[in-house]
């Protein structure tokens, strides 16, 4: 039998707190859909700590900017709805704009200090539109857990900081990055790659790669190993739009990796705007410094 999908904040709402009614534990993983094998993986994840998963499809018009896709921005509800059935997912929350944004709706969350690290800079008022749409979220389907993926780093740190500012009861879990046979990172937008593209952007990996076979080599200095980062990117066409290392709770900037640090890369591939991040481990770190979020 197909996932029911619902639309309305009242539906999804009755469904979760019948479920809760029955002692059972209730999951959500947000997503704008066109699903692929990285957000499969959430589902597989929440699964873990979860008897029900409720998967929202909502592409989300706040958090994209002026002359970003949101236009393009790949769907196929028909698709995800078959895909999420087989991962386990319960119940498809794909509200109407209407519901996530009354008319006349003017209220949104915002973070004073992590939205100005990484792509905040670059993509004004999208993590303004992040927030705001994941509290509503969490608002609507009262979820016990909710899981996001590390590709989108600063995103899951912002949501945490969301969720323990605003005294939400839904805990935030993390999964790890999902990642297709040659390395590249699973995202919806590699549909836009053309094949001489798809196989430049490879670079990122590479990148990523060679900064932790740096570090491994004894290599702490961030100014020479984003030099050697540079390098590879340039030689692969790849307009970077940053190549940075942050600490991985305050995302800001580190000089020197004397403790875990995340190097993040954004950047295109002709029109393609692709993000990754590697977390970096110097060599015999204490117990304490292996602690990430």
């Amino acid at each position: 039998m197909n996932i029911p999908v619902l639309r309305t904040v009242g539906e999804i709402r009755n469904l979760v707190r019948s479920w809760k009614q029955d002692g059972l534990r209730v999951g959500l993983v947000p997503t704008m859909g066109y699903l692929h094998q990285g957000h499969l993986a959430l589902v597989q994840h929440g699964l873990r700590f979860c008897d029900r998963i409720v998967m929202s499809i909502f592409v989300n018009p706040t958090q994209f900017g002026p002359n970003e896709d949101f236009d393009r921005y790949p769907r196929d509800e028909h698709g995800d709805r078959a895909k999420a059935e087989e991962a386990g997912v319960s119940a498809l929350f794909c509200p109407y704009l209407n519901e996530m944004y009354p008319a006349g709706a003017e209220t949104y969350v915002s973070l004073d200090r992590l939205p100005h690290h990484l792509c905040g800079p670059l993509r004004p008022g999208h993590f303004r539109g992040v927030a705001t749409i994941c509290t509503k979220l969490f608002v609507a389907v009262e979820p016990d857990v909710a899981v996001f993926g590390e590709k989108d780093y600063q995103q899951a740190v912002i949501i945490k900081r969301l969720a323990l500012d605003l005294l939400l009861p839904t805990r935030i879990e993390t999964a790890p990055i999902v990642r297709e046979s040659d390395g590249l990172a699973m995202s919806s937008r590699n549909v836009y790659l053309a094949p001489d593209e798809r196989r430049r952007a490879l670079c990122i990996v590479q990148a990523l790669d060679q900064a932790e076979l740096s570090v491994k080599r004894g290599e702490y200095d961030v100014r020479k190993i984003r030099l050697q980062i540079m390098a590879l990117l340039n030689s692969a066409n790849f307009q970077v739009d940053y190549v940075d290392f942050v600490h991985p709770d305050t995302l800001e900037n580190e000089e020197s990796i004397g403790s875990p640090t995340i190097v993040a890369i954004a950047g295109f591939i002709g029109k393609t705007r692709l993000i990754d991040n590697r977390l970096l481990i110097p060599p015999n770190p204490t117990d304490d410094q292996k602690r990430v979020w």
